[in-house]
């Protein structure tokens, strides 16, 4: 992961080694946080979630920090790109600078040259025509019936000018001769469609509408929204995906609230221009809204760089219902508490806000319900359950979201409200859920995944072979197939791996940003922040417990399974499920 950041940053490795080693990550991270010694490390309150007792943790001689609070982990550069939302290169540049650092990056390739001149056109486009379609709304007669519209919604002054807004007339080619004059190709005004041509020539994309700029997170306009005046459809018309603009990855607004969201460290989602105008105007500012399109994976995922908790407003019509629900899987997905915003009955809230003060849609913020809750709820509304048939078909509903939540606490709390709900047995509702044809994944494999983060056996035992060469060659022999399992498996074996070929204080630390999946990420963070709790410890002592542990759970985990074998249908994938279960169990036992 690492090397392909370097290769797209055209700067030399030797450089990127020269800033590690210049800065310290407490010097790094002291810009950003308040830390205070304790012990080997340094603690302060997390940058990225709210806090009130510090669970920050920075290790030095690792050059790495962690929270126990949300996971988050890294070195020295992974700090800086996540708290500044910027790239890899960005952070090394940025870093450099601190340093007195010169970076010479390589000489650009024909190809490299190119495309960036070719994109640096494509700016200059856009920003031609967000130029012209503002003096049309600003200076232009043409522009008059957008100023009247604009003052209607209060629109104007500031508010238009901090969304760069304007109005493409009522003209066929007004943008094409005001981009010819400019010596633009037209060709390539036609790649990002502003433009479009036919066999009587060139005509404006846009025309009659009041125009949204789009912006990337850095404030260059890569495409434009178009609403009509009235009522005639469609209402908007968006730019097609371009060179610049991939509609899948971009959040209408994020650049105005990246500010914001650093300090809430909460985001708002929103579905309309209008919308988000509205909360712009009214001194909410952490707010983005889809660009026409249905939230993805890479835009949750961009999300989840900047804020640790996210707010769903959408309408609630059946269109906005399932918009929430598609949503609330993917914050799942990305294991981000997303909350829903309810308005009363037919208000959104560009009508909310121009009838009600601030403080009322605040208030709404405040009683905000977890998306799943909410999700539960309206579903319940829905299909009333009032039968078994009916209750067998909101568990079916249910079931593929309910396996999405990683936090066991939650998982679990959340069965006994929707057994109660329905009037069921927590026995009933497993039983209905181990009686579904499932994967691995969806038969609970991320709940394993957040129980085995948490399991303070795995994790000693993860601590001794991290400190102690002695404690690694036990383990080693024992084999680790019979003391870990999970995520700790996987890690334990890339530990054995890398410090048998090099022993030295860096190579975990090396080892942490070479990982790519997220969990066994945050279980190497937490614990080599942690390492100095067993730095006095008897290691042969401590690795006795864990194996005695290991063992007792075990003969516990066989004795639940052995009592559900007895309620299962012996002809079921239940039963057969649960013997080669017992049977892992009982081989694994054996190996201690």
């Amino acid at each position: 992961m690492a090397e392909q950041y370097r290769l797209s940053a055209m700067i030399p490795e030797d450089k990127v080694r020269e800033v590690a080693e210049r800065l310290s990550i407490v010097e790094v991270v002291s810009d950003y946080v308040q830390l205070r010694r304790a012990g080997a490390n340094y603690t302060g309150l997390c940058p990225f979630h709210a806090e009130k007792t510090p669970s920050f943790n920075v290790n030095p001689a690792r050059e790495i920090f962690h929270c126990f609070g949300c996971g988050a982990g890294g070195n020295a550069f992974s700090f800086i790109m996540r708290i500044e939302g910027i790239s890899f290169p960005e952070a090394v540049k940025l870093m450099a600078r601190k340093a007195g650092i010169e970076i010479e990056e390589r000489q650009l390739s024909h190809a490299e040259k190119q495309a960036q001149d070719e994109r640096q056109a494509f700016q200059r486009i856009n920003e031609l025509t967000t130029g012209y379609y503002r003096s049309i709304l600003e200076q232009k007669p043409e522009g008059a019936i957008a100023r009247d519209y604009l003052e209607k919604r209060a629109a104007t002054g500031e508010v238009a000018e901090a969304y760069r807004l304007g109005f493409a007339p009522d003209r066929s080619d007004g943008l094409v001769q005001h981009l010819r004059s400019n010596g633009i190709n037209l060709e390539s005004a036609l790649k990002l469609g502003v433009v479009r041509k036919s066999e009587r020539g060139w005509y404006d994309q846009f025309r009659n509408r009041l125009m949204f700029p789009i912006r990337d997170t850095k404030g260059n306009v890569i495409a434009f929204a178009g609403r009509v005046l009235d009522a005639s459809l469609p209402k908007y018309i968006n730019s097609p995906e371009s060179p610049l603009y991939h509609k899948s990855s971009v959040l209408f607004g994020m650049d105005m609230a990246l500010p914001t969201i650093r300090t809430e460290n909460s985001v708002i989602i929103v579905e309309g221009y209008f919308d988000h105008l509205a909360l712009y105007r009214a001194g909410i500012r952490n707010v983005v809204a889809t660009c026409g399109t249905a939230l993805t994976a890479t835009h949750t995922s961009l999300i989840k760089r900047h804020a640790a908790k996210v707010y769903m407003l959408f309408d609630s019509d059946a269109a906005g219902r399932k918009a929430t629900v598609r949503s609330m899987e993917l914050f799942m997905e990305q294991r981000l508490p997303a909350y829903v915003i309810s308005l009363p009955s037919g208000e959104d809230p560009d009508s909310f806000l121009a009838g009600n003060p601030v403080e009322s849609f605040r208030t709404c913020l405040e009683k905000a319900r977890p998306a799943f809750d909410f999700y539960v709820r309206s579903l319940l509304a829905q299909t009333p359950p009032d039968s078994v048939d009916s209750k067998v078909r909101i568990i079916d509903e249910l079931l593929p979201r309910f396996k999405k939540i990683a936090d066991p606490i939650e998982r679990d709390l959340y069965e006994k409200e929707i057994c109660r709900l329905l009037g069921i047995t927590v026995h009933a509702f497993r039983k209905r859920m181990g009686g579904m044809e499932l994967t691995s994944r969806d038969a609970g494999g991320d709940q394993g995944q957040a129980d085995q983060r948490n399991d303070p056996t795995q994790e000693t035992l993860l601590a001794l072979i991290c400190s102690y060469p002695e404690a690694r060659a036990e383990v080693a022999r024992s084999g680790i197939d019979s003391l870990f399992e999970g995520d700790y498996l996987e890690l334990a074996q890339l530990v054995l791996d890398t410090l048998a070929n090099n022993d030295d204080d860096q190579a975990l630390s090396h080892l942490l940003e070479s990982i790519e999946a997220p969990g066994a990420r945050v279980l190497l963070s937490r614990m080599l922040v942690s390492e100095a709790r067993m730095a006095d410890v008897n290691w042969r002592t401590a690795l006795e417990d864990c194996i005695r542990a290991i063992e007792k759970k075990a003969l516990r985990s066989i004795k639940n399974l052995t009592a559900q074998l007895r309620t299962a249908d012996p002809d079921s994938s239940e039963h057969t499920s649960l013997l080669h279960e017992i049977n892992a169990l009982r081989t694994r036992k054996s190996k201690l």
